[in-house]
């Protein structure tokens, strides 16, 4: 009887999380305190915001030592994909006041992570996210997405391909825009079309050393973004 209860006080808990999570399908919780509490001071000269999921998300514990002294603000989300991050993009974004705005998504799209999705589908969630920016006197880097051979949440979708073909209408759709394409990928892909382990433990997130190394690539594409005219 003890035991049915457990199992019952569980069942409940479960079932609460995942109506929370629904009734939030954006997290748009995640960082909404975060932002009341920049919203109270005015942008400082060249703000920028990485946005994305996950690879973002672990990235912004370093901002401090890898940009140090730079008004540089983490907003990814694990998980996300990009339907969900234009569902965000004012409040997490425009709402911010940056001078540039890093985009760094699409790997989870291809995963399937909120269902099955084209590169159409994709890059119509770019192109809405870049037009909303641009209307917002934001610019825009758009961010290769990075090697992936396999996914370990997901198995045997062999991305490696289809982010090569999403990076090539990013780079393409950058020029046609007036937006700075940042090439992770042709600087951290492996043979396998993958990360190579010196840069990751598990073939899709950065370790400190394949930050380290995105850290310049990074700084100077938001350094043209930044001249831009």
């Amino acid at each position: 009887m003890k035991r049915m209860t457990v199992l019952l006080v569980v069942s409940v808990l479960w079932t609460a999380h995942n109506a929370a999570a629904q009734d939030d399908w954006a997290n748009l919780g995640r960082y909404r305190a975060a932002n009341a509490e920049i919203a109270q001071f005015a942008a400082s000269e060249n703000r920028v915001v990485f946005y994305g999921n996950s690879i973002t998300d672990s990235w912004a514990k370093y901002f401090p030592t890898m940009f140090p002294g730079k008004p540089y603000i983490g907003r990814g989300i694990s998980g996300q994909t990009t339907p969900q991050m234009l569902v965000r993009f004012r409040q997490d974004v425009v709402d911010l006041h940056p001078t540039v705005v890093v985009i760094l998504a699409g790997t989870n799209d291809i995963a399937g992570n909120t269902g099955p999705s084209t590169q159409e589908m994709i890059a119509d969630n770019f192109r809405s996210m870049v037009e909303i920016a641009h209307a917002n006197d934001i610019r825009v880097v758009l961010s290769s997405v990075l090697p992936a051979s396999d996914y370990p949440w997901k198995r045997g979708l062999e991305p490696g391909s289809k982010i090569v073909a999403l990076n090539a209408w990013l780079n393409a759709y950058a020029k046609e825009s007036g937006c700075v394409y940042l090439d992770y990928h042709s600087n951290m892909v492996d043979e396998k079309l993958g990360l190579p382990k010196e840069l990751s433990a598990d073939g899709v997130h950065p370790n400190e050393a394949g930050y380290r190394l995105m850290v310049p690539l990074a700084e100077e594409a938001i350094r043209k973004a930044i001249t831009l005219r």
